[in-house]
């Protein structure tokens, strides 16, 4: 014994001595990846085809449920919108209980029940759960699909839809689609007013009689419940539901062109463009390259680490963010590459991105890129097994998707094994600029220019039709910036100034979702008072009163410049166009002739005796101001660019007021309407404060 004490005191020194020999700058090799021990699946299948999953996890008394339809995707032809509008309407009734008597039923049980075209699903506490399973069941077969219902889901959808008309984001996202596609697909096809008006009841009741059939559904049960009590909730409640045939249509493939397409749509207001890079790709989910390919796409455009991001944002300060995606799909799948920026960047950012599609598929990437692409994927994965619908998600892919049934538990091996020529194998593979659309939804006259050494340059429309290029209109000669100010200053009422001594406009603002209200008074000359309140606090405030000028957020006054002051000025005068032509320094170029909203207005960049340079944009016809644009600086996409829209103009003792004011800075859209108007109430000075 002490023979062997004695062995371990000499060998001791050598053990120190070998650990602090370590060099602990450098980190371990890691060590091979593992397969992934997932929770326990049980699966059995109903005579009638429906398979079920279970998926237990006692931590919580709560258990959820979804029933998901695998049917293939369908086209809806004039009636685009179908599905959709099927899917909100499912959840509105039943035969013995109306949308509201639905609702606080399902709320008195502590539980939801959501429901779309191909699924509807429901969480409750287990004690609760069985009688949330008989009302979603009850959904399922028993739906009212009451009229008025799908009366307000259409006024949604048209109200969606007017919005998305304004929005190039998703201007951009139809023309893709059409592209892409073509009309004749699924996925190409396009909602518009007409065919989300001609969907009915009838439309909707035969969809799901159609394609809501148990041998091609899978309900997963995940939480606090065991097999048995799943098996006999499934064939009490959907073991009756009658099998039967599903159609399965043949939809052409798509083809890429055959060589780079620079496709435009010509959006006159919009002060940056939405560049989307896309082609389809002939890509599955289960596919051998999808795991290598998500390592590849991670390195390119997969986040804030990326290349696409580091260059276009963080080097030239181009947007605020640019990616990319592969995205398999059962049908074809696709890549995009997408980012906004400042009109005058366009072609420069265009070239950023085919040079860095370009250097990702010719040179081999760093062992360092491929780790932390790795790890990342891996890091993500392994945090979603913490949820246990996580393994029910799995398990219902396998079974929608045929994939093998130790495709999950691979997964990580999966990720190890890729390696940097398997990335610039799959660049190559899945990365082809020579057959990309380009489409990109901006003010074509200041983003074509140097856009054709990268393709050839198409023009669409909207809807992702094709139209003639657009022509630049020229002001005739004989008109000046001065004498269309003067015709704005005459059309506004520039002669009825002399009769209205004071003024005050009230009205609502919306942004982000709130109401504010806000409140205009004027005094002439020279008293302006502008507040902004939501539910009686004060927000904003702005005040001009004997030639001082003050401006404060929430009662903290903020430091005005010389530029700010003058702007004050101009809006305390009622009238701005009468304010630029009372006074020396204000000088006036004629750009061209622009269409805002359908009328073709004169864009006059106007500078003032400040240094300060905005447009605004006249109505050829009326003389009425439509529009108005200043910048601001911003970051890291450059520029602010802030674009006010006037509409509706009524006249109040002769002086006109745009009751609907709209004010874009981009990410924040504020839209003010003019809700009272008074003329010559008696304002005295003493109520400025």
């Amino acid at each position: 014994m002490k023979r062997f004490i004695l062995t371990l005191l000499l060998l001791a020194p050598i053990a120190i001595w070998a650990q602090e020999n370590i060099n602990r700058a450098v980190p371990p090799p890691p060590g091979p990846a593992k397969a992934v021990e997932l929770g326990k699946t049980e699966k059995f299948t109903l005579p009638n085809g429906l398979e079920v999953i279970v998926v237990r996890n006692t931590k919580l008394p709560r258990v959820s449920v979804s029933l998901t339809v695998n049917r293939d995707p369908v086209l809806e032809g004039n009636k685009a919108g179908l599905t959709s509008m099927a899917g909100q309407l499912l959840r509105s009734g039943t035969a013995t209980m109306n949308k509201v008597a639905l609702d606080d039923a399902i709320d008195f049980l502590g539980g939801n029940i959501y429901a779309s075209a191909t699924s509807i699903s429901g969480s409750a506490l287990s004690t609760n759960f069985k009688k949330l399973f008989a009302i979603m069941a009850d959904i399922t077969f028993h739906p009212s699909f009451p009229a008025d219902q799908l009366e307000k889901i259409r006024r949604q959808e048209l109200s969606g839809l007017a919005q998305s008309k304004d929005d190039p984001n998703s201007i951009a996202g139809n023309v893709v689609s059409k592209l892409l596609y073509g009309s004749n697909h699924p996925y190409g096809e396009i909602e518009t007013d007409s065919t989300v008006k001609s969907v009915t009841v009838a439309d909707i009741k035969n969809y799901f009689a159609t394609y809501w059939k148990p041998n091609i559904s899978y309900l997963v049960f995940v939480g606090d419940i065991t097999k048995e009590e799943a098996k006999e909730l499934a064939e009490t409640y959907y073991g009756k539901w009658e099998r039967g045939d599903v159609p399965k249509p043949q939809y052409p493939v798509p083809a890429n062109p055959l060589k780079p397409i620079i496709a435009i749509v010509d959006r006159p207001v919009s002060v940056q463009s939405v560049i989307n890079f896309v082609q389809t790709e002939p890509l599955k989910p289960g596919d051998a390259d999808v795991i290598p390919v998500r390592v590849m796409n991670n390195i390119l455009g997969g986040g804030a680490s990326s290349r696409l991001f580091m260059n276009l944002r963080e080097k030239h300060g181009f947007t605020y963010g640019a990616y990319s995606a592969v995205n398999p799909d059962k049908l074809i799948g696709s890549f995009n590459a997408e980012a906004s920026v400042r009109n005058e960047k366009t072609d420069s950012a265009v070239g950023e991105f085919l040079k860095e599609f370009e250097l990702i598929r010719t040179t081999p990437v760093s062992d360092t890129e491929v780790e932390l692409s790795k790890n990342t994927l891996s890091g993500a994965f392994a945090r979603s097994l913490e949820n246990p619908a996580t393994v029910a998600n799995f398990a219902l892919n396998e079974a929608i998707y045929h994939l093998p049934s130790d495709y999950y538990q691979n997964y990580l091996k999966n990720i190890a094994a890729v390696s940097a020529d398997t990335v610039m194998e799959m660049a190559k593979k899945y990365i082809q600029p020579e057959h990309m659309y380009t489409v990109i939804v901006g003010n074509a006259k200041q983003v074509v220019s140097g856009l054709d050494k990268y393709g050839t340059i198409q023009y669409y429309n909207v809807e992702g039709n094709p139209v003639v290029a657009p022509v630049a209109k020229k002001a005739d000669a004989g008109v000046s910036g001065k004498s269309i100010i003067e015709k704005a200053a005459a059309a506004m009422g520039n002669a009825a100034l002399k009769d209205i001594k004071d003024l005050e406009i009230s009205g609502t603002a919306g942004a982000m979702g709130q109401t504010l209200v806000f409140d205009q008074k004027y005094l002439l000359p020279g008293y302006f008072e502008q507040t902004l309140t939501i539910q009686g606090m004060l927000l904003q405030k702005q005040l001009t009163k004997e030639g001082t000028y003050s401006f404060s957020v929430q009662g903290q006054e903020q430091p005005l410049k010389d530029d700010d002051k003058e702007a004050l000025a101009e809006s305390a005068s009622m009238l701005p166009e009468a304010y630029y032509l009372s006074k020396d320094g204000y000088t006036y170029t004629v750009k061209d002739i622009e269409s805002i909203e359908g009328n073709d207005a004169y864009a006059v960049e106007i500078k003032s005796p400040k240094g300060r340079t905005f447009t605004n944009y006249y109505d050829v016809k009326t003389g009425l101001k439509l529009k108005s644009v200043t910048e601001k600086d911003g970051s890291p996409a450059g520029k602010m660019v802030i674009q006010t829209f006037y509409h509706d103009y009524k006249s109040y003792n002769g002086l006109q007021v745009p009751m609907k004011t709209i004010v874009d800075q981009g990410r924040l859209k504020i839209e003010l309407d003019v809700k009272d108007v008074k003329v010559n109430k008696g304002l005295k000075s003493t109520d400025f404060k």
